[in-house]
């Protein structure tokens, strides 16, 4: 299957903000579940920077994935970047890591 076949026909993940019937969520309207998602891309491209990465979304429907050479990676949901950015990056990327905790809170600061 192609990659835009695949997203076409994405089915939803658990970490979306999807309004259902019978489903309690914050986001029943559109406008917020899409400001919902940019700001989810906004915290991860503060851990992918560390990592010479960059995450945007794609038509509300998927990620994109890049690299500053611009190598690119289409990211069905957000279970799936950890593995897309070590695919890109050749080299583990853990954002649990102690050290890279330490670096986004220095540079909070």
């Amino acid at each position: 299957m192609c990659a835009l076949c695949g997203v076409l026909g994405n089915a939803d993940h658990w970490t979306d903000a999807i309004a259902r019937p019978g489903v309690f969520s914050r986001n029943s309207d559109a406008a917020e579940r899409r400001r919902e998602r940019m700001r989810r891309v906004q915290c991860a491209n503060r851990v992918l920077k560390l990592y010479g990465l960059k995450l945007s979304d794609w038509q509300g429907s998927a990620f994109l994935l890049s690299t500053a050479t611009g190598k690119t990676e289409i990211v069905d949901h957000l279970a799936h970047l950890w593995i897309k950015a070590e695919k890109l990056t050749g080299r583990l990327c853990d954002p649990l890591d102690p050290a890279l905790i330490a670096r986004l809170e220095a540079a909070h600061d």
